[in-house]
């Protein structure tokens, strides 16, 4: 019985071209699973074949566990108090085992038992063939597209079956069984029955991998792609930049004649590729994405991380781009949301802002129109800055005299202490909001004041409501909204 055990394992092992280990493994499982038959509940058998000898031995075991934590699964646990009558000195997270009498080989059935093992052999071969892919490292692969699967092609580079999703195809293009195609490797997914490595031809890394196997210097170190953004098949950005004073980033992607980037293009099925200069202060970015439209000005608020861009006529179309798409592409470039305005529209908005810190100013500080007027006039924003950017500053203003600066800095302060007094008691009225992800205590207050005080109140909000009451973005908006939902799924 030991030697035909042995002969078995060496015969299957030399036929699949695998380890000897993995017939053994696969085989001890399918030895564990006949003996398992025996019992009606879920019995936790162990089978072990020594690897010289052929010898076999099969044990049921029980996982000890504190007796305080009780039995979970009573077929598969024993108390330690039990266990130590059985086996004295015995401790938590060891086993009670009992000895089993092994099945004989033949008896379990020769075929039955080949093809459990054949079934775990070609588990193993998979995981060998996909470990040896994942060892060469490739983000970009080559392949040749096997079959069409429910709109999916199934390429096959190699020993490897991947699978490029119709979703994940550039728009407009036809694959079909036989073609070869390249695509960047998204995920590997050992869970997966099918195939395991996915593949994209839309991803922005795909975009990157390709202008990095187009381009030596930056492999070489000396140029980088910092960021990238696509419409697939249709228009793309990539920001670079050098660190050799002596290179030009884009004329070095662009290539001699526009080698490089005609290579890219031809790979992405015509793709519109933008080369900008990445810059690490972030309005010289936004300014140099929004290429080729021209900007006029730009103002920045890294509180909402938002950035209100003003053009003329003349390059309000280039700036916004077909469908929104350059004003898009170049917002996802560089994570910032960017607002495109005429200098009427910006005129007209700051006049809004000013009118609404006049009378911020003129009802909190209780001062007229005149004093307000020169406060917005000196660049103050709010009443912070009023209560405490240093005296001096104050002072450094025309007609403001020690007297007045000093009542309007105690102004300032009282307003705002009444303020933090009325968000806290709105935090107090609204505990069903504190802990919500995107709230703070100033937000809450907000919404007290707009009459929504719990999450279900939040949750039937519409994202543009929201956006209008907190003053953000409606995806923000949409954000939050989702975190107050989020309780009706539990």
């Amino acid at each position: 019985m030991s030697r035909e055990i042995l002969h078995f394992v060496d015969a299957l092992a030399h036929e699949k071209n695998v380890p000897a280990e993995v017939v053994f493994s696969a085989l001890e499982g399918a030895l564990a699973s006949a003996m398992k038959k025996r019992f009606k509940e879920d019995a936790d058998i162990i089978v072990t074949i020594n690897r010289q000898t052929g010898a076999h031995s099969g044990v049921r075991r029980w996982l000890v566990v504190p007796d305080e934590a009780g039995l979970q699964e009573p077929e598969r646990q024993e108390l330690l108090s039990d266990a130590q009558e059985i086996q004295p000195g015995i401790k938590v997270g060891e086993y009670i085992q009992q000895d089993l009498e092994i099945e004989d080989f033949g008896r379990i059935g020769a075929q039955v038992a080949k093809q459990a093992i054949l079934q775990r052999i070609r588990d193993a071969e998979r995981e060998q063939v996909l470990n040896e892919f994942l060892e060469r490292g490739d983000s970009i692969v080559s392949g040749t597209i096997k079959r069409m699967d429910k709109g999916d092609a199934i390429v096959e580079i190699g020993k490897v079956e991947a699978r490029l999703p119709r979703s994940a195809m550039i728009p407009k293009e036809n694959l079909r069984s036989g073609d070869r195609v390249r695509a960047w490797v998204e995920k590997v997914d050992h869970n997966l029955r099918g195939q395991q490595v996915l593949l994209s031809r839309t991803a922005p890394e795909f975009i990157r991998e390709l202008f990095e196997n187009e381009v030596p210097e930056i492999e070489q170190g000396l140029l980088e792609i910092k960021a990238a953004a696509r419409d697939p098949g249709i228009r793309a950005k990539i920001a670079v930049v050098a660190y050799d004073k002596r290179i030009d980033p884009i004329g070095t992607c662009v290539g001699m004649r526009g080698s490089r980037v005609s290579a890219v293009r031809n790979e992405l099925a015509g793709e519109q590729v933008d080369i900008v200069l990445w810059s690490d202060v972030p309005a010289e970015f936004v300014i140099a994405a929004l290429a080729p439209a021209q900007v006029e000005s730009i103002v920045v608020e890294e509180d909402k991380k938002t950035m209100d861009v003003v053009v003329d006529e003349e390059n309000l179309a280039k700036a916004i781009g077909s469908r929104g798409q350059n004003v898009r592409l170049a917002s996802e470039l560089t994570g910032w949301q960017i607002n495109i305005m005429t200098a009427e529209e910006s005129n007209n908005r700051k006049a809004e802002e000013n009118a609404k810190l006049l009378k911020l100013f003129e009802d909190k500080l209780d001062v007229d129109e005149e004093v307000a007027s020169v406060l917005i006039e000196e660049g103050f924003t709010g009443l912070e800055e009023v209560a405490y950017v240093p005296e001096q500053e104050l002072l450094d203003i025309d007609g403001f005299d020690e007297e007045l600066v000093a009542e309007l800095r105690s102004r300032a302060r009282a307003a705002l202490l009444t303020e933090a007094i009325v968000r806290e008691e709105a935090v107090e009225s609204a505990q069903d909001l504190v802990g919500l992800e995107g709230l703070d205590a100033e937000r809450i207050a907000k919404l007290v004041q707009a009459e929504v005080k719990t999450r279900d109140d939040l949750a039937e909000l519409a994202s543009d409501e929201l956006a209008e009451i907190l003053s953000v973005s409606e995806e923000e908006a949409g954000q939050i909204i989702l975190s107050a939902r989020a309780h009706w799924f539990e």
